[in-house]
């Protein structure tokens, strides 16, 4: 059955039967329905005992006053003058009569063609089935959501009378109730999800129940949502299967070198710090996807930090304990290992924050080891970060604080969540949809193993992430404090590769692309196609997606795209032509422990600890 991806209408006129909407044997699903009530008690169980038990304690209302808080002054601007109200009012009024014309001539004549008030946005999937334009019933109700859903976006949008951080709010929180309340969502309203049902008798519902209470359960009380089948990979036997040895082990961090490849190598090693909020292995998911295997295979000797994945114990180490016990460590490790003081350093993300904040802190204290910095997808300047912004404010900051010091860190799966929210129409709602509505498992996948995979946070250290990053913006002000120096990134004036992602949404282009002036040094801004995540990991060998060269990052971002050269293909090679032009001279390869003791192969213990 062919259909147009715009308004899911079939492109022939085939009608809806009624009879696909029936049960063929009540007797049967009635008992399906009762084994479904069972293993929602189950689900109901799980998420009860442990709150019972005080093992968990529900912060839930913190986010939804504050999404009050926010509609309040959304409807207070909107309210506050009558005929403002009236407009809005009128043009939901008219959308709805459109909706309505359009019901009644489909029921009067279904032969005939009628256009819909309103279209789903290009690449909106959930409304590709037949009967969503065929049956008059479904379809009538895709457009009255479709209509409400855009007039919702768009009182956010023209709301001239909110401050912007209020009005990024509103815009994401509206964003969430329309992704949670869409009725592809539910099964009387979902067509696809209707025959199902009734075709299995409901026994989609009793396994969707069933998976519902093991993930309960398996997020001790809340929902871990799976979104692939796990069961199939393991880190170190066909995940993060690069070999090498862990030479070095801290209260934070592990650093492990990788063996080489190559007869000769670079004579600067490259150190790698990757973000501790997500862990290392995106970097070396399996060999085909892995830069770490690749940058080994260009002659790189390669030293990873793996992070502790924190708990109790670490509550109280902050930014300097993770720079001193964590990037200097392994800059120590490098030289005891390789016998170099010279090193070149990449950070990813949060990784690459930490890594510009030591960098500005060294050059203060004189240390002077790294001599070139990459950054993937980092951030040094917040004034344009990005969704993640609508968590940050005062309160929320000191709500999540209050959260954190019961324990000393805050639970994985509460960053998970957000980060999950940040795309919840393609991380959340179809998997709720295919997990707990058609009770089928998800199909296993490399990247959202690694992204279940969910870290704690430490208290000490992500409440200075919040404060002195999203809420304070001091890095990039030059009014961050660490180890009783207030450093400034003016003071790093190494050569910068900056990294970033055309599509990124937790550390925007623009942000990325503005945060470069903040240097002392020369940038090379590369925009890389695609998201935080597959515009990073993007081997040559895929031919995949396309990078972005151009002028000095500086002045307007929209001029700089403008006059950028695009190149087909992965940016790594263009990164290692940097890397050489830099400093190409080499040695004989170095093999992980000739000069000091081995802890264990890699990837390590400390990234085998789950939450």
């Amino acid at each position: 059955m062919s259909k147009t991806p715009d308004s899911g209408k079939a492109e022939d006129d085939e009608p809806s039967t009624v009879e696909q909407y029936l049960v063929k044997d009540p007797e049967r699903f009635a008992l399906n329905m009762a084994r479904m009530i069972e293993q929602a008690g189950k689900a109901a169980s799980a998420w009860a005992e442990p709150r019972e038990k005080g093992d968990v304690r529900d912060h839930v209302a913190e986010p939804v006053v504050d999404m009050v808080k926010t509609f309040s002054k959304l409807s207070e601007y909107w309210l506050s003058d009558p005929q403002r109200a009236l407009e809005a009012q009128t043009r939901l009024f008219s959308g709805y009569m459109t909706v309505w014309a359009n019901a009644i001539q489909r029921t009067s004549n279904a032969a005939e063609a009628t256009e819909d008030a309103v279209k789903p946005e290009r690449g909106d999937k959930r409304f590709l089935d037949p009967e969503w334009g065929r049956n008059a019933f479904f379809d009538f109700l895709k457009q009255a959501y479709l209509v409400t859903s855009r007039w919702a976006a768009d009182l956010v949008e023209h709301a001239d009378g909110l401050d912007e951080h209020t009005r990024h709010k509103a815009g994401f929180y509206v964003k969430q109730v329309s992704n949670a309340i869409s009725p592809s969502n539910f099964i009387l309203t979902n067509p696809e999800l209707f025959r199902e049902t009734v075709a299995s008798n409901g026994e989609n519902l009793v396994r969707g129940m069933k998976m519902l209470a093991e993930d309960i359960a398996a997020g001790k009380g809340d929902l871990k949502l799976r979104q692939a089948d796990y069961s199939p990979f393991e880190i170190g036997r066909n995940i993060a299967t690069t070999p090498g040895k862990v030479v070095g082990r801290s209260d934070v961090a592990e650093i492990i070198q990788y063996d080489p490849a190559t007869e000769t190598v670079l004579k600067r090693p490259l150190l790698i710090c990757p973000p501790w909020i997500n862990k290392f292995y995106i970097l070396d998911l399996n060999p085909q996807k892995s830069f770490i295997r690749w940058a080994i295979e260009q002659g790189h000797t390669v030293f990873v930090i793996s992070w502790i994945n924190p708990d109790e114990r670490h509550g109280a180490k902050g930014w300097e304990a993770y720079i001193r016990e964590g990037l200097q460590y392994g800059l120590d490790t490098v030289e005891k290992a390789t016998g170099e003081r010279d090193v070149n350093a990449i950070g990813y993300c949060v990784g690459g924050t930490l890594l510009a904040a030591a960098l500005a802190l060294m050059a203060r204290e004189g240390d002077d080891r790294i001599k070139s910095a990459t950054f993937f997808t980092t951030q040094v300047d917040f004034t344009h970060a990005g969704d993640l912004k609508v968590f940050v404010d005062e309160e929320q900051v000191a709500a999540v604080e209050k959260s954190m010091s019961e324990k000393g860190y805050l639970d994985g799966t509460k960053m998970a969540t957000a980060f999950n929210m940040l795309r919840s129409g393609d991380l959340i709602w179809p998997y709720v949809v295919n997990n707990y509505m058609r009770g089928k498992d998800p199909l296993p996948f490399d990247l959202l193993y690694w992204n279940a995979d969910s870290t704690r946070m430490g208290a000490a250290n992500h409440s200075f992430y919040l404060r002195n990053c999203y809420l304070e913006n001091n890095l990039s002000r030059g009014m961050m404090e660490l180890a009783g120096h207030t450093v400034s990134l003016g003071d790093i004036t190494i050569p910068i590769y900056n990294l970033a992602s055309k599509e990124d949404h937790i550390a925007p282009a623009l942000s990325v692309f503005l945060g470069s002036k903040y240097f002392g040094g020369k940038v090379e801004y590369v925009m890389a196609g695609s998201g935080h995540i597959a515009g990073v990991v993007n081997p040559p060998a895929s031919n995949k997606y396309q990078y972005w060269t151009g002028d000095t990052p500086t002045g307007d971002f929209g001029q700089w795209v403008a006059k950028a050269t695009d190149h087909p293909g992965s940016w790594w090679p263009h990164w290692q032509s940097w890397i050489e032009a830099k400093d190409n001279t080499r040695v004989p390869a170095r093999k992980p422990g000739k000069h000091m003791k081995t802890l264990g192969d890699a990837p390590g213990t400390y990234v085998k600890v789950r939450v």
